[in-house]
């Protein structure tokens, strides 16, 4: 079976030509609807890589790469909020936890659906959340800059650092409860519609049970930053989408430039060894910003001023493009990119 042929590649393209593209520039001001969620959580979307034992479609990459495409081409606020969810799925995976039995099903299935708030562990040696003992779990104290979909999501896995330098990760529930509170969602100049907010940990304690992940930070870090090295495939459905706003004599060089380096991103993201070829991985999700960039501005100039409209088609994917510029940033890709920028 090619990947353009799985069932979930189906699904993803009838959801987004029916559902989300239709409703996009709507969502960009009003937010993620509750419909759109509960629509991929029927699709089998949320499943696409999970154990079949669990539930879940146990796709290949390649099927999640191409779903992730459509989705975030159609709706990139949508996208962003379900993207979350495989993260906690592929973590419970590789899991021996008592938790991986309690919550991978209903993952996997689309019963639940989860967030993620570890994205600081990134800026280590600062530790905006701190894991202490106490009792027979952990307390959780600090701050977490960003979570999204606050409202959508039945579950988190949330992330700090213990007193001996361990990264550890714990599932709870995506509410306010006692140790935990939400900021008001916050107004982006993109994908705001994701509901995004912050979250302040103030002694929140949780269960042994409920840890998914303990490891020094070390070992955590090197193997994270490995999925910062490959480019987003978001980035290429954005940049998909901005070309069909564009006449076929415009759009032909930056289509043809565009089918270059997913081939090449992709042939990397599927090699053996992931830790080899480091430098052309980042040059490649480096230059597939500077298409996105370049096709979001295109669509802007074609559609002239009518784009300022914030019911734009063009100027939504140029903001979104923006953000995806700065979407599971590190420090390393950051001076990837900005070596290249001022080169």
């Amino acid at each position: 079976m090619t990947t353009t042929s799985h069932p979930l590649v189906g699904r993803a393209r009838q959801i987004a030509d029916d559902l989300l593209a239709p409703h996009a520039e709507r969502v960009d001001q009003e937010g993620v609807p509750e419909e759109h969620i509960q629509e991929i959580r029927r699709s089998g979307l949320l499943g696409v890589g999970a154990p079949k034992a669990y539930g879940g479609a146990g796709a290949p990459a390649a099927v999640g790469r191409e779903t992730a495409e459509i989705l975030a081409g159609a709706c990139c606020s949508t996208w962003f909020v379900q993207t979350q969810h495989h993260t906690p799925v592929a973590t419970l995976a590789k899991s021996g936890t008592a938790v991986r039995e309690r919550l991978l099903g209903p993952l996997a299935r689309g019963e639940l659906l989860s967030g993620v708030a570890y994205a600081h562990l990134r800026g280590y040696p600062r530790t905006p959340v701190r894991v202490t003992r106490e009792r027979s779990g952990w307390r959780f104290d600090g701050t977490v800059p960003w979570y999204t979909g606050w409202g959508l999501n039945d579950v988190m896995l949330l992330a700090g650092v213990t007193d001996a330098d361990e990264a550890l990760f714990a599932f709870t529930e995506a509410r306010e409860q006692p140790g935990l509170r939400a900021s008001a969602p916050m107004r982006l100049v993109a994908l705001t519609a994701a509901r995004t907010v912050s979250l302040e940990l103030d002694g929140l304690w949780l269960p042994e049970e409920s840890v998914v992940l303990r490891r020094p930070y070390g070992e955590w870090a090197a193997t994270d930053r490995l999925k910062t090295l490959n480019a987003s495939p978001a980035a290429f459905g954005v940049t998909e989408t901005a070309l069909g706003l564009l006449d076929d004599d415009t759009a032909a060089p930056l289509r043809s430039r565009l089918e270059e380096i997913r081939g090449r991103a992709y042939a990397l993201a599927d090699h053996s060894v992931p830790h080899e070829h480091e430098e052309e991985r980042l040059a490649l999700r480096t230059q597939s910003f500077e298409l996105l960039r370049a096709a979001t501005t295109a669509a802007v100039v074609t559609g002239g001023g009518r784009t300022m409209a914030l019911s734009s088609k063009a100027q939504r994917l140029a903001r979104e493009a923006l953000f995806l510029l700065v979407q599971g940033q590190t420090a390393e890709s950051r001076r990837a990119h900005l070596n290249a920028l001022i080169v």
